[in-house]
């Protein structure tokens, strides 16, 4: 299926390894353009160069911090100033820590706060200009399965990315006008470092892994590029129809019916 993303500008955050860079390599396999963004300067450089030569196409990493708004700000007026316009673009960050709630102090619940809901709503108001001038976009939240079933210890990530789900809903109402789509993509276990960090530090990774999975219907940890499939259609012209819903990619891990 061609996705017709030749030429498409798309931001990715947290693009330097794990989810970010699947999405950002199928992004640039389908023709985008693609900006990659992280706070790792050296490590995202080397990412753009392994994805180019992946794809033969253009990638352009900007070092950033998405709780800094001013350099949010020149991450978007660089892509534009570079391209033109933006029409992709990638909400993603490193999720808080787990723990319990009477173990989280007012910081904690602020650094969560200002690393998954405020970065989102920041970087989405400063791509808009773009899009609505050029009259449609795609703005893609990566959150977490813990918005669909519990997920214990998750009282941080879970708040703050349910917020993510309420201002995609209400963006989706508002954009809709501009043809420009929100949707959030709701990852289950994905074989990221962020899950392998997870994993008993005493026990055997193969086999802790396995144990992960018994629940999992597919009986497996998903692949990032798997999930980096579904964003790539999402970002194309054929998900025009698809706006204000949250996907999981969980190999029918979750027991909810809605």
């Amino acid at each position: 299926m061609d996705l017709h993303l030749n030429n498409k500008v798309a931001v990715v955050l947290a693009a330097s390894k794990g989810i970010g860079r699947a999405i950002a390599t199928a992004l640039s396999a389908e023709g985008a353009k693609v900006i990659i963004g992280s706070r790792n300067e050296t490590e995202l450089k080397k990412t753009a160069e392994e994805i180019f030569k992946i794809t033969g196409n253009e990638v352009m990493a900007i070092s950033v911090d998405v709780i800094n708004a001013d350099q949010v700000d020149h991450l978007i007026q660089t892509a534009a100033a570079k391209f033109g316009k933006i029409d992709i673009l990638v909400n993603n960050s490193g999720g808080p820590p787990f723990n319990k709630f009477e173990n989280f102090s007012d910081e904690d619940w602020e650094q969560a706060f200002e690393l998954t809901l405020k970065s989102f709503a920041r970087l989405s108001r400063s791509v808009l200009p773009f899009m609505k001038e050029t009259g449609s976009g795609r703005i893609i939240n990566i959150i977490s399965g813990s918005v669909k079933s519990v997920l214990p210890n998750s009282v941080l990530s879970t708040s703050m990315r349910m917020g993510v789900v309420g201002m995609a809903k209400l963006l989706a109402d508002e954009l809709g006008p501009f043809n420009i789509t929100v949707n959030n993509v709701a990852p289950g276990m994905i074989l990221t470092d962020r899950l392998k960090h997870t994993l008993p530090k005493d026990a055997d990774p193969e086999q802790a892994l396995k144990d992960r999975a018994k629940n999992i219907p597919l009986g497996r940890i998903g692949k990032p590029e798997e999930l980096a499939a579904l964003v790539a259609f999402l970002a194309s012209e054929q998900a025009a129809y698809i706006s204000g819903t949250t996907i999981q990619v969980d190999g029918g891990a979750s027991r909810g019916i809605f």
